[in-house]
Parts: structure tokens; C-alpha cells; sequence
């Protein structure tokens, strides 16, 4: 079994989720949210964090992490956190052996969505209608993280890297795994 734990970083909120990676779609295997608004030094929350993925990683044994790359924004303190916070989840992920993968938010929109400026809201009714979660179930942050998994399980799965098709037809006969309703 292949397992993916994503994760949507955060210093206040952390969204996580797991997926066995092994099926077409993937199937969720755990998903939530650790909140930390009621730690007051960074540091600390830091410190929650790490131990914290080490945790959900010694629970499930995730091979791959698949992690929201920090976006720039407005304010600069808050870009520095969160990629602290980014930081100390990949030092865990590392330090128990898993391959670590990362994704920008604009590619993680568009693997679920096709669009990549979609809303948290867009991204989560997508993952319903995959059937992977049930609607108004799971805070954003849950959501987002799985969005990071299925991205990661997307974007290995899908690959054509270097084969080439005549057109539409060859490519769904040389990949009827892959099409619905053929």
C-alpha cells in the first residue's frame, strides 16, 4: 500500500489528510486538522507541529509527504511562519524517511479543479463530488491537505512523459485505465 500524507501548513491551523494512493482515484484513509491558535510562542507551535506530524507518521506510515509550498501575500511575517511551519513538517517527514513533494496552490487548484484560481470552497465541492469526503464534513484546511495528496497522486499517475499519440483515440486505448465510461 502507498501511502500520501498532504498537508496544508499553517501556524494557527495545519490541515492533514492521508490517501492510499493505491486505488485509480485514491481513497482517504484519515483526515483533520491540528489547531494551534492556543499556543502564544511561535517556537512552541513549531515544536507541536514537528512532533505532531511525527505522529500522524508513525500512526499511518505514509511513504510520500506532499506539501503546500508557502505563496507570498501581503505580509511578509506571515509568509515567514508559515514557511517555518513548512520547514519543521518536512524536517519531520525527513527524519522518518518519506520522499517529500511540493506544490505550489495555484497547481494544486488546477489538478482538482482545472482552474487554478478556484476557491477553497470550489476545491472542496470538487473532492465531494469525487466522492472521496461528504459535504460540509471537513474544516478548509482538512480539504486543502487532501487536495495536496490527490495533486501528488495526480501528477505521478498521469504521467505521458516522453510517449506520444497520434490523437485523442490512441491515447484513450493505450490508457483505458485512466478514461471514464470506456
Amino acid at each position: 500500500m502507498k501511502i500520501i500524507l498532504g498537508i496544508d501548513p499553517g501556524t494557527t491551523i495545519l490541515g492533514f489528510a492521508l490517501l492510499d494512493a493505491t486505488s485509480s482515484q485514491g481513497a482517504l484513509l484519515d483526515i483533520g486538522t491540528l489547531k494551534l491558535s492556543k499556543i502564544k510562542e511561535h517556537a512552541d507551535k513549531l515544536k507541536t507541529i514537528f512532533e505532531s506530524t511525527l505522529q500522524i507518521i508513525e500512526l499511518h506510515h505514509p511513504q510520500v509527504l506532499a506539501i503546500e509550498a508557502p505563496f507570498y501575500g501581503k505580509n511578509p511575517q506571515s509568509m515567514l511562519k508559515l514557511g517555518r511551519a513548512q520547514g519543521v513538517v518536512i524536517a519531520a517527514a525527513m527524519y522518518k524517511g518519506l520522499e517529500v513533494y511540493e506544490y505550489s496552490p495555484r497547481k494544486i487548484k488546477q489538478s482538482i479543479t482545472g482552474n487554478g484560481n478556484a476557491s477553497k470552497e470550489q476545491v472542496s465541492a470538487m473532492l465531494i463530488n469525487m466522492n472521496l469526503i461528504e459535504e460540509n464534513k471537513h474544516p478548509f484546511d482538512a480539504t486543502d491537505a487532501l487536495a495536496v495528496a490527490i495533486c501528488h497522486h495526480l501528477q505521478n499517475k498521469i504521467s505521458v512523459v516522453g510517449q506520444k499519440f497520434s490523437g485523442w483515440e490512441a491515447f484513450v486505448t493505450k490508457n483505458r485505465d485512466r478514461v471514464v465510461g470506456v
